[in-house]
């Protein structure tokens, strides 16, 4: 949810800069439930849904909660997709892959693969410090066994 509520919050018409593959992934993850899910189901609950529903299922029933929600959620989805096409070093126009067939495709692979390691045209790389060791922070402060026997060094005679 932090990662949603950064991209709604801090970034939310910010199209310059990087966005990590988790900032974006998780920002579509909680834009799915949200806005697909939960406000569908409210919306067939109290009666909102627009048009004719009968013979459809719920998940395919547009109501007015969903539909305002999609056009606020907008603008922040094209930013954090922009800054996510930056992030590997890409143009923010590829966004413009979505109105054909097969580009579809080809920008959910550029949102599936790994960004630039180090700064790039775009920016800082959003990853600077995980890149270095991705394990920081965890080591020493988390491990229940900081000192393990070592069964083949000298020490142990």
């Amino acid at each position: 949810m932090e990662w949603y509520l950064k991209v709604i919050r801090d970034n939310y018409a910010n199209f310059s800069g990087r966005a990590r593959r988790k900032e974006y992934w998780m920002f579509v993850l909680f834009n799915f439930i949200i806005g697909s899910v939960i406000l569908r189901i409210i919306d067939g609950i109290f009666g909102l849904t627009i048009g004719s529903t009968e013979g459809l299922p719920w998940y395919s029933q547009n109501g007015m909660l969903s539909s305002i929600y999609s056009l606020a959620i907008l603008i922040p989805g094209l930013a954090v997709t922009v800054r996510r096409l930056h992030d590997i070093g890409k143009s923010g126009w590829n966004i413009l892959w979505v109105f054909t067939c097969i580009g579809i495709f080809y920008l959910i692979y550029l949102n599936i693969i790994e960004g630039d390691h180090g700064p790039n045209e775009y920016g800082e790389d959003p990853k600077a410090d995980e890149n270095q060791d991705p394990f920081a922070g965890q080591r020493e402060n988390n491990n229940p066994f900081p000192n393990p026997p070592r069964p083949f060094t000298d020490d142990n005679n």
